[in-house]
Formats: C-alpha cells, structure tokens, sequence
C-alpha cells in the first residue's frame, strides 16, 4: 500500500507556528485544520501552511464536531506551568489543565493515532501523579500508549533539547508505538548555521524597523545580559549541538563566534576579553535553522521577542519527520492487514 492509498488527514492542536505540523507534512501527511489562539502567531501560520485551515478561537470554546474527521491528532498543549524553571504548577495552573482539551478531542474524533509533546518538567516528582492520571485518561478513551524523554540532538536536530513525546495508537491497531532509534550522527552548529556567518545579522533592541535582508529574520535581539545569564556558559563551539533554544531572546544561547565564557567565581561568568570575536545572541533565523526549519519557512513579527517566542516554542521539524514517518510506516503495515 502507498501513501496516496491512505487518508492521511490530520489535525494539529496548539500549533504554534507549526513545526510540528511541518515535520508531519514532510512525512506525506496533510494537516487539514489547525487551532491557535495566540493572535501574535496566526501570520506566521499562514503564510507557511496555506492550505490548512486556521481555527483561532480559544479551543475550549470549540466543539469537537466543529473540528474534521482525522486519521490522527498532533499537538503541544502548553508547557509552561510543566517547566522546571518556571512556577511549576502544572495540571493546576489552567494552562495545563488544557491537557484535558486535547484528550477530549482525542475522545470524540478517535483518530488511529495521537502524538503529545511536552516539556521534560512534567515527568519530575512534583508532577507524577498528574502525568500519570493523564495517560490513564487516554488509555480510558481507547489508546494504547508510549511515551519517552527524547534529546532532539539524537534525530537529526543541532542542539541539546530534551522532550517529552507521547504517541498514542488506537486499541484498534493492536500495537504500541515503538520510538525510532537514535541517529548515529549528532548535527553542530557547524552544520546548522556556518554559511551564515559572512551575512551579517541586523540587530534590533525589540520593534523591528527594517526588514530589507539577504536572509529573512537574521536579526537579533540587542540588548543587556541579567546576571541569571551571567550565571553559566552560553557558548557553544562550532564543533558542538547548541544549547536549548528557548522561547525569548534574553536567554538566547549566543554565537560560536566568541570564546566559551570564564568562571570567575560560583554561578557567575564573564565574557573573555581576548575573544577573537564579539558576543552576541543567535538570530531569529539562526534559531530557526538550529530547530530545522528551512529559510523558505518566513517568522512574521513586528517586534523581535515574538519572533524568538514563535522559534523557541516549536517542535523541532526533523524531530517531528522522524516520528512521522515511523508512525506512517505503522498505519501503512495496518492497514494492508
């Protein structure tokens, strides 16, 4: 069976600016209808995804015979009260409660397949129990279940980014999801990001007032380090992954160019003054290649942070092809049964 014998319609929840849904595409699903409330976001959505239908209220407020019939569901309900650096109240917090909007779609459509990513904080002693109780509920609406902590760097992302993936198979399928083995080269930053080294990036304090570059969002964020920042290296070399891209330009790691930073004393650095090269952080764009995604993939914004928010808070794309295609490979060998 080919990939054009199967509906390969999917739905994506909490997009964002769809990495997720990128990396699904390039696999051979369609992702028919999307849902983002983060009105920062829908530009950026749909220039990149044209053909999916973009639902921007509240999904709380959708019905799910309002979203299509789907072979699978995809998504990454919000993950900031789930952090191990932020205020850690997870299904608490009504952000994370949210999970609950996924698994109620995941109910009424009963696609064959679902696919969750999440931070690693919601695997912490803290949030056991609620994390268990989450994955009790998709197994009481039918799904057999499989979830892992992954390190994109191990499939084919640039950078130290750990994860939480959880893939749900209908009770239908007969199986569990079986994780992808890791791949046996790990990308630098080298890869990633050195033919940009000879295009000099603009650099922007937050509104950006010119947008004439050689290369869409090579710009980044001017602006002051917090002695949070100060507190540990945030260089990477060539040869290396990067750090985690995060969602905001202060924490963005910065650029190899410079020498790692020196330890003067306990949780405090300093940048070496015989750096061959200045400091400064990664591009939007620089981001934006180290989580895969390609330099026809254009970030609107008007103000900088938006652009770091939109690129920090995907799911790296490769991450989400190699997952994809495993899952095809799944739903092909089923349906041929």
């Amino acid at each position: 069976m080919k990939v054009k014998d199967v509906n390969m319609d999917i739905i994506s929840l909490f997009s964002g600016c769809g990495g997720l849904d990128l990396g699904f595409q390039q696999a051979g699903f369609n992702v028919l209808w999307a849902n983002e409330c983060d009105k920062s976001i829908w530009d950026t959505y749909k220039f990149n995804h044209a053909h999916t239908q973009l639902d921007n209220r509240d999904i709380r407020n959708i019905q799910s015979e309002e979203i299509p019939n789907c072979i699978g569901i995809i998504g990454g309900p919000p993950c900031q009260s789930w952090s191990e650096a932020g205020a850690k109240r997870g299904i608490d917090d009504s952000r994370g409660q949210l999970f609950y909007e996924y698994i109620r779609i995941v109910k009424d459509k009963q696609p064959w397949f679902f696919v969750a990513e999440n931070v690693s904080g919601i695997l912490t002693v803290r949030h056991k129990q609620a994390f268990i109780n989450i994955l009790n509920l998709f197994e009481e609406v039918g799904y057999k279940i499989a979830y892992k902590l992954v390190n994109a760097k191990d499939f084919e992302v640039p950078q130290d980014r750990k994860r939480v993936i959880i893939v749900g198979y209908s009770e239908k399928m007969g199986k569990i999801f079986d994780f992808p083995q890791p791949v046996s080269k790990i990308l630098t930053l080298k890869d990633a990001i050195s033919d940009l080294e000879l295009i000099s990036p603009s650099k922007f304090g937050d509104e950006i007032n010119n947008k004439r570059q050689i290369v869409a969002n090579h710009e980044y964020l001017d602006m002051g380090f917090s002695s949070i920042y100060m507190s540990r290296n945030r260089v990477r070399s060539w040869s290396e992954p990067s750090f985690t891209i995060q969602a905001g330009g202060r924490h963005a790691p910065l650029h190899p160019q410079a020498n790692k930073m020196i330890l003067v004393e306990k949780d405090k650095r300093i940048f070496d003054p015989n750096s061959p090269q200045p400091y400064r952080r990664l591009s939007v764009r620089e981001c934006a290649r180290i989580q895969t995604f390609p330099d026809n993939f254009i970030f609107k914004y008007n103000h900088i942070a938006d652009g770091y928010k939109m690129v920090g808070n995907a799911v790296p794309v490769n991450l989400a092809k190699i997952l994809a295609r495993k899952i095809l490979v799944d739903l092909q060998n089923f349906m041929i049964q």
